[in-house]
C-alpha cells in the first residue's frame, strides 16, 4: 500500500491529518503539482485525472478523491470514528463536511487557481493547459468566504465542534479549508470569536501540524 501524495495541497492535506488522528502511518510518494509531476504518464497510469491523492492498494486497486481514502481508512480502523458515532451523527458530519466544501473550500481554490501565476492557463484542476484565469471568479470566491466564515461561526456558538460534540472529518475539512484561505489572504473577521475559540483547540491537536 502506498499514498501519492503533495503535502503543500489542501485535499492531500485532509488525508493526512485523518491518517495523523487514526494514528495510521502509511508510506507515500511525493507528487509535486507544482513540478507539475502529476501529469506524467507514471501517475496518470495511476490517476488519469491526474490529481493528488490517491492511495494504491497491495492489489493495484487504486483509490482516488481524499474522502473517499478517508472513508476505507475508516472501515478497516473505525477507531476513532471520525464519521460519526451512529445514524445521525454520520448524517451531521457528512452535511456540515460539505457545506466546509462548497462554501468554503471550492471558493478558496477558486481565489487561488484564478489569482496565482503558478496556475496560469491552468484554471481547472487535473488540466495540463488551456484553461485561462477568470478574474470574476476571485471576488465571487472572496465573497463566498465571507459567508462560509459568517455561517460557520454561528455554528461553532451553538458546538464545541464542527458537527456537534465530537471531532471529526467536518473539523478537518473545515480546518484545512481555513488553512487554504489564508493563502489567499482571506482570513476568518476579527468578529468570528467562535471561529477562532474552535481554530485554537483544532491548532492544539498533532494532526494540525500536517496543515
Amino acid at each position: 500500500m502506498k499514498l501519492y501524495d503533495f503535502k503543500m495541497a489542501p485535499n492531500p492535506q485532509r488525508v493526512n491529518m485523518f491518517l495523523i488522528e487514526k494514528g495510521i502511518e502509511v508510506p507515500t510518494v511525493e507528487i509535486n503539482t507544482r513540478e507539475r509531476a502529476q501529469f506524467q504518464e507514471s501517475y496518470l497510469a495511476i490517476n488519469r485525472i491526474s490529481q493528488v491523492p490517491t492511495l494504491e492498494l497491495d492489489d493495484g486497486t487504486c483509490i482516488a478523491e481524499s474522502m473517499a481514502i478517508c472513508r476505507y481508512f475508516e472501515g478497516m480502523q473505525p477507531d476513532p470514528p471520525l464519521f460519526g458515532n451512529n445514524v445521525k451523527e454520520k448524517a451531521l458530519v457528512e452535511m456540515w463536511s460539505r457545506r466546509a466544501e462548497f462554501m468554503g473550500y471550492l471558493p478558496a481554490a477558486d481565489m487561488l487557481r484564478n489569482s496565482s501565476p503558478v496556475f496560469k492557463d491552468r484554471g481547472l484542476p487535473g488540466v495540463p493547459g488551456g484553461v485561462p484565469q477568470i478574474e470574476k471568479l476571485i471576488e465571487r470566491g472572496r465573497n463566498s468566504m465571507d459567508r462560509f466564515f459568517a455561517h460557520f461561526d454561528e455554528r461553532l456558538g451553538e458546538v464545541r465542534f464542527v458537527a456537534g460534540d465530537h471531532f471529526s472529518v467536518a473539523d478537518i475539512t473545515t480546518f484545512v479549508t481555513t488553512r487554504f484561505a489564508s493563502r489567499v489572504e482571506v482570513n476568518p473577521p476579527a468578529s468570528c470569536a467562535n471561529i477562532a475559540r474552535w481554530l485554537s483547540e483544532i491548532e492544539s491537536r498533532p494532526s494540525a501540524a500536517a496543515v
